[in-house]
């Protein structure tokens, strides 16, 4: 690990605290980091404009790769360097089978305006479809069925309680119905008990977003570090050529990649201490 050149780390759960803060000494290490000219990123699910919610411009990395990989942010320069939105062939269908399956999903604008979404209530009521509604709802514009939007989009997200074989058949359907996209599943960071699909162009990844910057910087995957604590992280963990999950990632993902102690325990400081000796 002597040589690496980047070091990648997801957000809620991971880089950030319970509460959404970051330590004193995730930020230290963040700093030497820099010190050593290793490339600092954040690969997050959060859009942009969530991400600025809970970084200030003076925590210094370097990239974002944000929304899983759907675009990607030079942080010093404040610029895109990358994006990557479903087309509007695709996203017609993905709406209209929605609709007719009466479930409960957001669709977002394409990047880099993926912060406003249309919402559409399903026939079942959903408490954590509501919570995160409530939570976003001043981007949020209900869907006109009568009008549907024909355009591009960055992604779309159905929110069901915890069911696997519920998953799987939803995420069978919606992959079969369009092959240029993918599914990705999350935990959902709001209430225990319930998924997100989340669903993206096929290309769209953390991992394929780090990838990006490692071509821009001429750096290469065996020069890579990883950090998560999630199934949405599984793509970056398996570009990085060093990978760690953190105490408190679900305990049936937990043997995949080697540990490192808890969010709430300076997870990403202590990940990377043997980088900083």
């Amino acid at each position: 690990m002597k040589n690496i050149k980047l070091v990648a780390t997801d957000l809620d759960g991971t880089f950030l605290k319970d509460d959404r803060t970051v330590s004193a000494d995730n930020i230290e290490a963040l700093r030497k980091l820099g010190e050593k000219n290793i490339i600092r990123v954040a690969a997050t699910g959060r859009d942009l404009k969530k991400v600025k919610e809970v970084l200030n411009h003076h925590i210094p990395f370097d990239y974002v790769v944000f929304s899983s990989g759907a675009g990607v942010y030079n942080w010093n320069k404040n610029t895109h360097i990358y994006k990557q939105n479903i087309n509007p062939v695709s996203a017609i269908k993905l709406l209209n089978h929605f609709i007719k399956q009466e479930v409960n999903f957001h669709a977002f604008y394409p990047v880099p305006d993926n912060h406003k979404h249309y919402f559409y209530r399903g026939n079942t009521d959903c408490e954590e479809f509501e919570r995160y509604f409530e939570f976003n709802k001043s981007h949020a514009e209900a869907l006109n069925l009568k009008q549907l939007p024909n355009s591009e989009m960055c992604q779309f997200l159905v929110i069901i309680r915890e069911d696997e074989n519920h998953f799987n058949t939803l995420k069978n359907q919606i992959e079969s119905l369009c092959p240029e996209i993918r599914v990705i599943r999350a935990s959902s960071p709001i209430t225990k008990g319930y998924i997100w699909i989340e669903v993206f162009h096929k290309s769209v990844s953390k991992g394929n977003g780090v990838n990006k910057i490692c071509q821009e910087m001429g750096i290469q995957q065996k020069e890579t570090m990883g950090l998560g604590n999630d199934y949405n992280d599984f793509d970056l963990l398996a570009f990085t050529e060093y990978s760690f999950l953190t105490e408190n990632s679900p305990e049936e993902i937990r043997k995949h990649y080697p540990l490192v102690p808890s969010n709430e325990n300076n997870a990403f400081a202590k990940a990377v201490q043997n980088l900083l000796d």
